[in-house]
């Protein structure tokens, strides 16, 4: 089930060119579907039950960005395993008909059930269970001796990629060498180990997002801007998010820094904040925001996911983002400085069509036509 988000807006409309890229966002990854369970007034305890008052479905995992990009106008193309299950078929169905996602370097494995999660949300945290195998590589490509992916990805303006120690992916190399700006996040290791070189794939990344952990333990730093500027040194770009604090940035080509503290907002689930941060980061990269403004619109988006339960269910389209922007100047005790960082939304925006707060729709497996 789609999300109207409409009317749309095309982020980089001023600066298409006939010769560029059809794609705007390329990334790979697992696609979960998302159970999640709402409405919980605490932890479920053992040997109880526990009713919800809420519960959605929806593609999840990599699907969590791609569908952020693709709400924010991006040209978005994924490339992942679909079981050939009544879970795999939703999932496609959703990405590709729902949000206009181009599905086209992805694949269905016969016998192969899709991996599933199931995530309950209390207290502005979430727990999740999740299950699922390794699926098989693609079938070789007509005419040659492996898939035409991992090893040429299309041609993009930008590729996102989760980076994991001691591992390089070949089309990170390959996007990049192909024009494509490479945003990397980073997950926890597990070894133990955070050293930066155990990152090979770094050194193709033009802008690299972990989070305060992360940062500081890759460096060796005590706080996370002077994490922040550590990182500069290896990579072109370097954000630190830094949760309820906001974010920090370092332009290493400039030398341009910017800090952004977050918005307070009440958190109904934080299931895939961060993957709508990078997007809304992509977004402002890819149009050529002042380092700042990316930096708000990343947190802005973030904080309008949160409020919403779900990973790709939360990620907020235009419409979203234009009525906030109305709803936000109504309040007569808001800081006049606050709202000045935001100022920037007004070239943006259409005018907002429905009002604040905006309840989306609860998709389901699917109901049986009548």
């Amino acid at each position: 089930m789609s999300i109207d988000s409409s009317p749309a807006v095309d982020p980089l409309l001023a600066l298409r060119a006939p010769e560029d890229p059809a794609c705007d966002v390329f990334l790979t990854g697992t696609v979960f579907l998302d159970i999640v369970f709402t409405g919980l007034d605490s932890a479920p305890v053992r040997g109880t039950e526990s009713w919800a008052r809420g519960m959605g479905s929806s593609p999840g995992g990599v699907a969590n960005m791609a569908t952020a990009l693709a709400r924010l106008g991006l040209r978005t193309s994924l490339a992942a395993a679909f079981g050939d299950d009544h879970y795999g078929e939703y999932c496609w169905d959703a990405l590709e008909q729902g949000e206009g996602i181009d599905l086209s370097m992805s694949h269905t494995v016969p016998g192969w059930h899709s991996p599933v999660t199931v995530s309950m949300a209390y207290e502005g945290e979430r727990t999740m269970v999740s299950h699922g195998h390794e699926a098989p590589p693609p079938a070789a490509a007509p005419g040659t001796e492996g898939p035409a992916f991992p090893h040429c990805p299309p041609r993009a303006r930008a590729a996102v990629a989760s980076l994991t120690p001691g591992r390089g992916e070949p089309w990170v190399a390959a996007a990049a060498e192909r024009g494509a700006q490479i945003f990397a996040d980073v997950g926890w290791d597990e070894t133990g180990r955070w050293d930066l070189a155990a990152l090979p794939d770094l050194a193709h990344c033009a802008a690299f997002l972990p989070n305060a952990e992360e940062a500081m333990r890759y460096t060796g730093r005590d706080t996370p801007r002077a994490a922040a500027h550590a990182l500069a040194e290896h990579v072109p770009l370097a954000v630190v998010t830094l949760g309820a604090e906001g974010a920090y940035a370092v332009d290493a080509a400039t030398g341009t820094t910017a800090e952004v503290p977050a918005i307070d907002v009440a958190a109904l689930d934080p299931t895939g904040a961060g993957d709508v941060f990078v997007a809304g980061f992509v977004t402002g990269t890819l149009a050529d925001w002042p380092l700042a403004d990316r930096l708000a619109f990343a947190g802005l988006t973030a904080a309008l996911s949160v409020q919403e339960f779900g990973g790709s269910l939360s990620a907020p389209g235009w419409a979203e983002i234009a009525a906030w922007w109305q709803q936000v100047r109504t309040f007569e005790a808001q800081d006049p400085v606050a709202l000045e960082r935001y100022a920037f939304l007004e070239r943006l925006l259409p005018a907002a069509h429905r009002p604040w707060p905006l309840r989306r729709a609860v998709p389901t497996i699917g109901f049986r036509a009548s």
